[in-house]
């Protein structure tokens, strides 16, 4: 009894599963096993569920126990439609979450029928993911990708999604005489023509035109980057310039995306010099392309470029997202191989940065040992991974606000998709170089070797995050599914430098280019941390919150470490490769 007890009790429900799968019918057994193994289900979406569904057949009192739970709701159901039926007042027994749009026609609470249709679906589908949620014995990462595949497998046949169960769509029908159908099957086709569910119009937008306007020159150009100088907007500026090294998993103009939006013209308008990589579109001949190049062709070449055309001893770093997780790197090999006084970086912003990558978010779903093989082998065939892959997967994460809304409005009601320029620059993806990509995913998401010291090798020298003793200002994201804020917070663990960490509202984009607003629109907490870092929750207790962006806060942070004001170079001396933003960018 006690070795019984002693084995490690996610082993026993695993033992189990393979005995009861050889119990099957052979055929049916393969494909259990195909699935559970990856080679029938590359993406991981199949075998989670089909797992949970044996472990519930392993656990037969806990499954009597739900089935009696779930009869119980049933009456709730039975009882409420007949007491609407009867015409007597009666509480819904599901109630839909509160930020779910779906249901906000009238006619959902009004009508006995379409109300009865909504309960009998909210109940149908809350019910089938706690199910799910509470399998017995299941490990935990295999749960969360068992709940997130049932709940997008329940999302897609909501009613709302087709033409006879939505009343909105019935309704425009009726009332255009079959107008909004037509328009509906343009949009359809026109999303075929595209390749995705359109969020917004393509030929609304034009990089260079209505987007990425702020003046400047491309100053460098290599085969994967082009560093952009914009031009000084203020007789004298800070000595030390800010770099910015944007993600290479989309385009760097999300911080340059209109005037009022803009960070770059922000800190220009500040008295800063700004520089800025435009990553290049990877291409078949960039399969080979390390993670040590995007450090040193990339983010290295940034930094220098920036001292040899400004004069400045150091630069102000800036990172966002996977940007940052390069920047951490590039820190600490840099202040391994020179020293921290000799590093050429003064201070390191940290914006939605993971350096642990043990708890990534919503993003976990798809990262998996059999699902990284998958991608791994698909992008040595390709030489790289599909922008369009990156999307889709990023938009799965947010399915009923990112894909399903699209296709009612534009396949049911017949409506075009509004002018938004977050959304097309989110339909205009970057490919992965291959060998880089499978790196990093095996490197950072499957082992988690980035915060584990001098496990990493990089451009030749072992990686130490608590190297970087360099003031460093991190933000995250309140409702950040591809970062969340509780990791990113995790950084101020591994540096040594002084910290202050920031928490945004809204998410992963909108928490980031968040412009000063009066009246306000968003909030901030912000509070500086010594040697003892305590936990995120913690934190966020102690912290204070201020209205509006966090962005003159850091302002304010930056400028004692930029350096005295000084005359900016004027740009006309600089020898220009072209007019920003620059030519990579425009890559498709």
């Amino acid at each position: 009894m006690a070795r019984s007890r002693a084995r490690n009790p996610r082993q026993e429900p695993r033992e189990e599963v393979e005995r009861r799968i050889e119990e099957m019918p052979e055929q049916v057994a393969e494909i259990v096993h195909r699935a559970m193994e990856g080679s029938f289900d590359p993406l991981g979406n199949i075998a989670p569920i089909l797992h949970a569904q044996v472990l519930w057949a392993l656990h037969p009192v806990a499954l009597w126990s739900k089935e009696i739970e779930l009869g119980k709701r049933n009456v709730a159901l039975m009882r409420y439609v007949a007491q609407r039926l009867s015409g007597q007042p009666a509480e819904p027994p599901f109630v839909p979450e509160p930020y779910d749009i779906r249901w906000d026609h009238p006619v959902w609470t009004e009508s006995v029928w379409w109300s009865t249709l909504q309960q009998g679906y909210l109940g149908w589908g809350q019910s089938l993911v706690e199910m799910v949620r509470q399998t017995p014995a299941i490990d935990e990462r295999e749960r969360r990708r068992a709940v997130f595949w049932t709940g997008e497998f329940v999302n897609a046949l909501a009613p709302t999604n087709f033409f006879w169960t939505n009343p909105k769509a019935r309704e425009l029908a009726a009332k255009t005489w079959g107008l909004s159908l037509f328009e509906g099957f343009k949009n359809f086709f026109a999303d075929l023509a595209a390749g995705q569910v359109r969020m917004t119009r393509p030929d609304d937008f034009h990089v260079g035109v209505n987007l990425a306007t702020t003046p400047g020159d491309v100053v460098h150009r290599n085969g994967l980057v082009e560093i952009i100088r914009y031009a000084p907007t203020r007789p004298q500026v800070h000595r030390r310039p800010v770099v910015i090294v944007p993600p290479w998993i989309n385009k760097f103009y999300v911080l340059d995306l209109t005037p009022d939006k803009s960070l770059v013209k922000y800190l220009c308008d500040q008295g800063f010099e700004v520089f800025i990589i435009s990553w290049k579109n990877p291409t078949r001949e960039m399969a080979n392309t390390t993670f040590d190049d995007y450090l040193m062709q990339g983010v290295d070449v940034l930094v220098e470029t920036a001292r040899s055309i400004t004069g400045a001893d150091k630069v102000n770093a800036v990172g966002y997202c996977i940007g940052g997780t390069a920047l951490a790197s590039y820190l600490a090999v840099m202040n391994r191989k020179l020293g921290a006084d000799a590093c050429p970086v003064a201070d390191a912003t940290f914006f939605t940065t993971l350096v642990d990558f043990s708890a990534p978010g919503d993003i976990e779903v798809f990262i998996d040992p059999a699902t990284v093989d998958f991608l791994c082998r698909k992008m040595q065939l390709d030489g790289y991974l599909r922008g369009e892959d990156m999307a889709e997967a990023f938009r799965l994460l947010r399915s009923n606000s990112l894909i399903w809304r699209y296709i009612v409005h534009g396949w049911l009601y017949g409506e075009e998709p509004e002018p938004f320029d977050v959304l097309y620059w989110n339909m205009d993806p970057t490919r992965m170089p291959a060998k880089m990509h499978c790196w990093y995913l095996r490197e950072f998401y499957l082992n988690n070797r980035l915060i584990q010291p001098d496990a990493l090798t990089l451009a030749g020298v072992p990686v130490d995050l608590r190297q970087i003793v360099q003031p460093v200002y991190a933000v995250g994201t309140e409702d950040d599914h591809i970062a969340p804020w509780q990791q990113t917070f995790k950084l101020m663990r591994h540096v040594r430098g002084p910290r202050r960490y920031v928490l945004s509202s809204s998410g992963h984009i909108l928490g980031i280019v968040n412009p000063p607003k009066n009246p306000p629109k968003r909030k901030y907490w912000v509070s500086d941390l010594t040697d003892s870092v305590p936990r995120a929750d913690s934190w966020l207790k102690s912290a204070s919150e201020h209205p509006n962006s966090w962005w003159e806060d850091w302002v304010a942070w930056l400028r004692p470490q930029a350096g005295e004001l000084v005359a900016p170079k004027d740009p006309a001396s600089v020898p220009s490769l072209g007019k920003a933003p620059g030519s990579y960018v425009l890559e498709r």
